[in-house]
C-alpha cells in the first residue's frame, strides 16, 4: 500500500488500518533549548536534547463503504473508538506505521489524546483528532543491596540462577508475552525482533521451535 497508517496494540494482537486516510500528518520535532541572561554575557542559549517526535492527524471513521474507504475489512465507527479507548486507558504504547511513496515511520508511541464525535447529518461517521507521541522502552534500575558477612560465618554460596540468553518459542506464544516473561515489559518487545532479526511480516506467523536470543 503506498499510502496508509497502522494501528496495533499488544504486539498486534488488536490491529487496524485508518478507513479513511487523513488530508495531512502533522510531525512535531523539536528541542529542549532554554535561553538565559548572564551580565556581561548578554543571552546565551542553551541547546538540550531533542524532543520525543509527535504526530497528529484527523480523519473520520465512515458508516458505509464510500468511495474513498481504502481498506477491505470496515468496522462501525464506534468498534473504531472503543480500540482507542481501550489501549489508552491501558497505560501501554501502541504501535504506529505510517507508509508512503517517500518515507515510512514504524515506532512504539503513546496516545496524548483522542478526540471524537457523530458527523452532523453523516449517518453514523465519527470525526476524530488523534495525538500521538513516540515512545521509549524503559526499564527502573533495581538497587544495589550489599550483604555484610561476619567473618566467622561461613561465606555465602553465590546465586548461580541466571537469566536465560535464549528463549524457545511455544504455540501461542508473542514476542510481546516473552519480554513480559523475561524481560519485565512487554513493550520491550521490539529489542527482541531487532536482535533476532524478525520481519514485521515474521512477527504475525512466529515459528514454533524457533530460538530466540534475549537481550
Amino acid at each position: 500500500m503506498p499510502y496508509g497508517i497502522e494501528l496495533s496494540f499488544n504486539d498486534k494482537a488488536e490491529i487496524f488500518q485508518l478507513p479513511v486516510m487523513p488530508g495531512s500528518l502533522e510531525i512535531s520535532e523539536s528541542v529542549n533549548g532554554k535561553t538565559y541572561n548572564i551580565v556581561a554575557l548578554r543571552e546565551i542559549n542553551v541547546i538540550k536534547n531533542l524532543k520525543l517526535t509527535e504526530y497528529e492527524f484527523s480523519s473520520l471513521f465512515p458508516a458505509q463503504r464510500y468511495p474513498f474507504v481504502t481498506v477491505q475489512t470496515l468496522l462501525k465507527p464506534i468498534e473504531y473508538v472503543k480500540l482507542i479507548v481501550k489501549w489508552m486507558e491501558s497505560r501501554q504504547p501502541i504501535h504506529f506505521i505510517f507508509t508512503s511513496d517517500h518515507y515510512e515511520i514504524n515506532t512504539l508511541a503513546s496516545i496524548e489524546s483522542f478526540d471524537w464525535k457523530e458527523v452532523a447529518g453523516g449517518v453514523g461517521d465519527i470525526d476524530y483528532d488523534i495525538k500521538l507521541k513516540m515512545y521509549v522502552p524503559y526499564a527502573a534500575l533495581k538497587p544495589s543491596i550489599t550483604t555484610v558477612v561476619a567473618t566467622t560465618a561461613a561465606p555465602a554460596r553465590p546465586n548461580e540462577t541466571q537469566q536465560p540468553k535464549i528463549y524457545t518459542l511455544l504455540a501461542g506464544d508473542t514476542l510481546w508475552a516473552v519480554a513480559k516473561q523475561f524481560l519485565g515489559n512487554g513493550a520491550r518487545w521490539t529489542e527482541i525482533q531487532t536482535l533476532n532479526g524478525i520481519t514485521d511480516a515474521e512477527i504475525k506467523r512466529l515459528q514454533i521451535g524457533r530460538v530466540l536470543k534475549l537481550p
